[in-house]
């Protein structure tokens, strides 16, 4: 019997692929010819995903062993990532007039105002002696600033995080309190993983849509640097057994079974409860299944890292406000983006499955502190109140998928569903935004999306829906060099859709991201400069789908 790997996807619950190592990497093979798996990784739109079958297994090897052989896909992929900028400044001036509107009738439109983020950065820097409302504070006091919303026009307030402060488990409501929002102005927190903040938009989205409100404030929080550590299940039982004794005879009696290893603390694990396997495992034997090599893997790290640092220098990550935290300096920029090479990548060693693993520190995500709002409004509200807003929220799916098999293959069976319900095509799309929690995810996605046999097999569809050009993904960087504050990454992803429409011309943008558990937000929207929104005499809009 030989030894088989199991493949998780971070982006939607799904099962996880059972592959024999022995028949992944075949000599002469393009690892990226195989499947080309798009995990979409939605910040405003979650997609729980499907379950991959015990079957894939065979499957799966078959199709390896049959396929043709390989591409230049590490040369053509480094070549594209270069000329990004310049295929997207040369399609957004081709783009003479306006698709069709995705606007439905009878339903309010619903618009992104503005948004806005702390600077992101690595977990026991700047932010460490912080607590997780007073980023979101600040975040919301940003938003404030920004937009010069009056505090009491905003109807709701929610908020998503993963690893919660108990002092402040409902930290929306600290943190709007603590930004001079009024009390009488309701707040909630969320937590869906990485798709946590997402969960907070569509909330807003749906509470916009019924009537109940006009406008919502929307965002995340995630404080890595200071996680609650507990402890032991044996030592928290005797300290609340001490404090229910009465006498001094039973609390004596219970000190004498006391022992050492009850000091041992519990530390949260970014793992899947149901499987007690970390993400980073799961994204290792995924990319094991789909062929995605190390070197790909590095490649692609290097194009998050090397455009990140591109749009930094140029600007263009308008979103990030500057925070001055008490007892240090002023923050102005993530500080997470660091292009390397590919030969200092090569050095690192296998950072889960050891030795012959291929996710390493450098093609992963990193733990991130950080803070993120929108405001999230009624178009016809937003116009009476004189704003010109960045973009249309106009459509999300939620997918789950079996979180051992298929942990981070969300965005592939995401992807169809919002754009058939948007009725349109990835061709379409100018503007893609996907979570990147590990390069291998991204590139398993890429090509399950790319793949005939996949759609057939296993998502019951007839045909591939096809990959995103990489001229239109991720072209400002993502979670890999900017940073992933589980709860805060979905606001990003949004802004991050709507500034790029605004700046390249597009119309129709699409956001995913994944999360444990196997579940994926996708969200479309539509991100519209001024002068393209209806209102305005250039009839041109933009809009993207979630």
């Amino acid at each position: 019997m030989l030894p088989r790997t199991q493949v998780t996807s971070n982006v939607a619950s799904g099962k996880v692929m059972s592959i024999s190592m022995a028949n992944l990497c075949l000599p002469g093979q393009s690892p990226l010819n195989i499947l080309r798996l798009v995990s979409l990784q939605v910040g405003l739109l979650f997609f729980p995903i499907h379950v991959f079958g015990f079957r894939m297994t065979s499957l799966l090897t078959y199709t390896i062993k049959n396929l043709p052989s390989a591409s230049k896909w590490a040369l053509r992929f480094s070549v594209r990532s270069l000329s990004c900028s310049s295929q997207l400044r040369a399609a957004a001036a081709a783009q003479t007039k306006s698709k069709k509107t995705l606007a439905k009738p009878n339903i309010r439109n619903i618009v992104v105002v503005d948004g806005v983020r702390t600077p992101f950065l690595l977990s026991g820097t700047s932010y460490k002696d912080l607590m997780p409302h007073d980023l979101a504070r600040t975040a919301l006091s940003g938003l404030l600033h920004r937009t010069s919303v009056p505090k009491d026009v905003v109807d709701y307030v929610i908020f998503g995080t993963v690893m919660q402060e108990v002092k402040t488990s409902n930290v929306a409501r600290e943190a709007a309190l603590g930004a001079g929002f009024s009390d009488k102005t309701p707040a909630h927190t969320v937590t869906m993983a990485c798709i946590s903040s997402n969960q907070a938009m569509t909330t807003a989205v749906g509470l916009i849509a019924s009537g109940q409100c006009d406008v919502v404030v929307a965002g995340g929080v995630e404080l890595m640097s200071d996680i609650p550590i507990r402890h032991s299940r044996k030592m928290r039982k005797m300290m609340l057994d001490l404090n229910k004794a009465k006498t001094l005879g039973q609390r004596l009696s219970l000190i004498s079974k006391f022992r050492l290893n009850f000091l041992s603390p519990e530390v949260p694990a970014v793992a899947e409860f149901s499987t007690n396997e970390t993400m980073g495992h799961s994204a290792d034997r995924l990319a094991a299944a789909f062929a995605v090599s190390r070197l790909e893997q590095d490649e692609y790290s290097l194009r998050s890292h090397s455009l990140a640092r591109k749009a930094q220098d140029e600007g263009l990550l308008s979103d990030i406000m500057p925070f001055k935290v008490p007892g240090r300096d002023i923050v102005t920029q993530d500080n997470g983006i660091r292009p390397s090479s590919l030969e200092q990548m090569a050095k690192l060693k296998p950072a889960f499955i050891k030795p012959y693993g291929t996710v390493t520190a450098a093609n992963s995500s990193f733990l991130t502190d950080g803070a993120s709002a929108v405001l999230i409004m009624a178009e016809e509200k937003a116009l009476a109140m004189g704003y010109k807003p960045k973009a249309y929220l106009r459509d999300f799916t939620y997918v789950s998928q079996d979180p051992k098999d298929q942990l981070l293959l969300g965005p592939t069976y995401a992807t169809p569903k919002v754009l058939e319900k948007a009725g349109l095509t990835l061709n379409d799309i100018d503007a893609f935004e996907f979570h990147e929690a590990f390069s291998g995810q991204i590139l398993a996605n890429f090509k399950a999306m790319d793949s005939d046999w996949f759609a057939q097999n296993y998502m019951g569809r007839k045909a591939k829906i096809g990959s995103p050009p990489l001229e239109k993904f991720n072209v400002w960087g993502g979670s890999l060099s900017l940073g992933h504050p589980f709860g805060a990454t979905g606001c990003r992803l949004v802004m991050a859709a709507a500034n790029r429409l605004r700046k390249e011309g597009g119309q129709y943008g699409l956001v995913a991201a994944c999360a444990a558990g196997g579940q994926v937000c996708h969200r479309g929207f539509i991100g519209a400069s001024g002068k393209s929104f209806p209102w305005k005499q250039n009839k041109l809009t933009q809009e993207c789908l979630m």
